[in-house]
């Protein structure tokens, strides 16, 4: 309670230098993912988007174990109570994973891998090993509509397998999740896909509304804001918002609030009613977030050292380089400071975050 308090006041009244920790260092360890998701800027090959860019724009290909082994050193001097993040892009075809996740675990560094888990069935005891604490495994529905929207023909049943072969473990110690991203080739499977984990103690379920930025959305961002935190569409090149049934999309979320099940089931961002979730999708330029708090509680450190704002679907600045400034330095770096201080001037978030997943976080 008492750091929540300090965090609020140190937000609050002089946000220009953070006291506190951030919550999460998110890593980019790679460049690379084994799937092509239609929903994704990488998966879609959108080489022209802010997000596509902070995903798989940076060399080397892989985080050198050298520097990922600095990025846990200086976690465990400057940010113990911080948790690290293998996010990006696909963390379980990282060369340095388990050597890494013992070097963090040997320190006693939180630490957590979101995954698509094609890869879980043959890591699953090794992962355990590495004292790997939390693993969020990406799946989009029942086994053929996942495998369409993911292009790969077994990437459930893999990710299944995997599942089940941590919890197959007789002291397995990872928290598993899973987050299903809503679109519109999985609208009216969802309560269909909670019937594969009824029987699995998974931590939750979360349903992801789907994060998005239209291009009407970047150019009245750019407008106002271009010069200094330039905006593209995102997330836009196979996805057709009209093609959302949300009536039908209303009526799951109404049947998935009702059922009993071992895990929590989530949706992220909760709205409130019909026209709610008709905003959220068709208009994009209605603030329905409150404000950005990823920046005031993430890091993201790519491949190559550089560290940029909250995570992948930020603006491109360049905060600082673990080469050359260490995290306690990035962490309240000028452009950061920046960032923080202007978001608040605009009343928490600009015109192309209104759909952004960290406008709801606060």
């Amino acid at each position: 309670m008492l750091n929540s308090f300090v965090r609020k006041t140190n937000i609050k009244f002089y946000s220009k230098h953070l006291y506190f920790a951030p919550q999460w260092i998110i890593l980019a360890v790679n460049n690379v993912c084994n799937l092509h998701c239609k929903m994704c800027d990488v998966g879609t090959k959108n080489t022209a988007s802010n997000f596509y860019d902070h995903m798989v724009g940076t060399q080397p290909l892989n985080m050198p174990k050298e520097l990922i082994f600095k990025i846990i050193d200086e976690t465990a001097v400057h940010f113990p109570s911080s948790k690290l993040g293998y996010a990006f892009t696909e963390p379980s075809v990282y060369p340095h994973l388990l050597e890494s996740l013992s070097y963090a675990s040997s320190k006693n560094i939180y630490t957590s891998m979101t995954t698509n888990a094609l890869q879980l069935p043959k890591q699953a005891s090794d992962l355990q090993a590495c004292g790997l604490n939390e693993i969020c495994i990406s799946l989009d529905g029942p086994p053929a509509i996942h495998n369409q929207i993911r292009g790969n023909k077994q990437s459930f049943e893999k990710a299944l397998e995997g599942i089940e072969k941590l919890f197959s473990a007789v002291n397995n110690k990872i928290k598993v999740s899973v987050f299903c991203a809503i679109t519109e080739w999985n609208i009216g499977h969802l309560v269909e896909f909670i019937d594969y984990f009824k029987k699995i103690p998974l931590q939750q379920i979360g349903f992801m509304h789907t994060v998005f930025n239209t291009e009407a959305q970047a150019t009245a961002h750019n407008l106002l804001y271009g010069e200094q935190y330039f905006a593209t569409a995102s997330n836009m090149q196979e996805i057709n918002l009209d093609n959302y049934n949300l009536a039908l999309l209303w009526e799951e979320i109404a049947q998935l609030k009702t059922i009993s099940s071992p895990f929590t089931i989530s949706f992220q961002p909760e709205l409130k009613s019909k026209e709610a979730l008709h905003n959220y999708y068709h208009h994009p330029e209605i603030k329905m977030g409150k404000k950005c708090m990823d920046v005031f509680n993430h890091l993201m450190i790519k491949s190559d050292g550089s560290v940029i704002p909250a995570h992948s679907r930020c603006y491109p600045i360049t905060a600082g380089n673990l080469y050359t400034n260490n995290l306690k330095e990035i962490w309240n770096a000028e452009k950061m400071i920046q960032l923080r201080s202007d978001l608040s001037r605009a009343g928490g978030l600009f015109p192309s975050c209104t759909r952004c997943c960290s406008g709801f976080a606060g």
